[in-house]
């Protein structure tokens, strides 16, 4: 009697989800009428108004003197902030992932209190610290240094509101990574430099990147605490969102979305940056805490 061979039937996984064809189309076309709603249309409105008058009205509100001093200021202050942030988010996040000590809780608390606190209130900080009135105000007299309503006041508050990016973005890659690595390196004989940059930075250069992109778009993109300690003094404390605040309120709107479709571009950019860096090196940390 021929044996008859029985093929085994390929295993197939279950499905996660079942939901049935109506259900999902109905899933996807809120999500699409919701980024269409709050993304697309405001999109296609900036760059509508910034040419309702023409390329020539357009390239003259680019070209006006106060908006070029807001674009050199807003440069400036993220030119400033985002270095420092960075020197700071690699220290900070090193110290947190790589050693136990005594406040360690304590300091991940205070990264992160820029993202419990409004801007505005983190601007009145500052006013209530270097104001004339301030607790450090007689020192700031004394030493005839202007912090408030002045370029220093308006770096620091940009380097507060932006700090935690790029150390909120190391912490979890760096515990990730554990120290092996870096206790092997010491084993054979490297030094502390060696070890940081042939060992260290080539496991987080992908998420430092991230970080540094995301702390420049917030940098040039700060309104609120900026607002509360520059005074508002146009062609010197006017950075390019305050400056678009401005044109708008004196009924001066195709300068003002012309101004504001530099910041959209620079949210577009930062948007493909930002893909091509999560496509290149792989998930994010937020993305490895939640596959953990």
């Amino acid at each position: 009697m021929a044996s008859i061979a029985v093929r085994a039937r390929p295993h197939v996984a279950p499905r996660a989800t079942s939901e049935p064809f109506l259900v999902k189309a109905v899933l996807v076309a809120v999500a699409l009428a919701f980024l269409g709603l709050f993304l697309v249309v405001p999109l296609v409105a900036i760059f509508s108004e910034a040419f309702s008058k023409g390329g020539a009205p357009f390239v003259a509100a680019l070209h006006e003197p106060m908006t070029l001093a807001a674009l050199k200021l807003t440069l400036l202050a993220a030119g400033i902030a985002v270095p420092l942030n960075l020197v700071f988010g690699v220290a900070a996040a090193w110290a947190i992932a790589k050693f136990d000590f005594r406040g360690k809780s304590a300091l991940v608390s205070l990264i992160d209190l820029p993202f419990g606190v409004s801007p505005v209130i983190s601007g009145m900080i500052f006013i209530l610290l270097f104001g004339r009135q301030g607790i450090l105000g007689p020192l700031v007299q004394a030493l005839d240094v202007k912090v408030v309503f002045a370029v220093p006041g308006i770096v620091l508050a940009t380097v507060f509101v932006t700090f935690p990016f790029v150390a909120r973005e190391l912490i979890p890659l760096m515990q990730t990574d554990g120290t092996e690595e870096e206790e092997a390196s010491r084993v054979l004989g490297a030094s502390g430099w060696q070890m940081f940059w042939r060992v260290t930075v080539p496991n987080i250069k992908w998420g430092l990147l991230y970080g540094v992109i995301l702390c420049n778009a917030r940098a040039m993109g700060e309104f609120g605490a900026v607002s509360v300690v520059s005074g508002h003094i146009r062609g010197q404390t006017n950075t390019l969102p305050l400056h678009v605040e401005i044109l708008y309120n004196e009924y001066h709107f195709q300068a003002a979305f012309a101004v504001a479709s530099l910041l959209t571009l620079l949210a577009l950019v930062t948007l493909v940056a930002k893909s091509l860096v999560e496509e290149r090196g792989g998930p994010t940390s937020c993305q490895r805490e939640e596959d953990q």
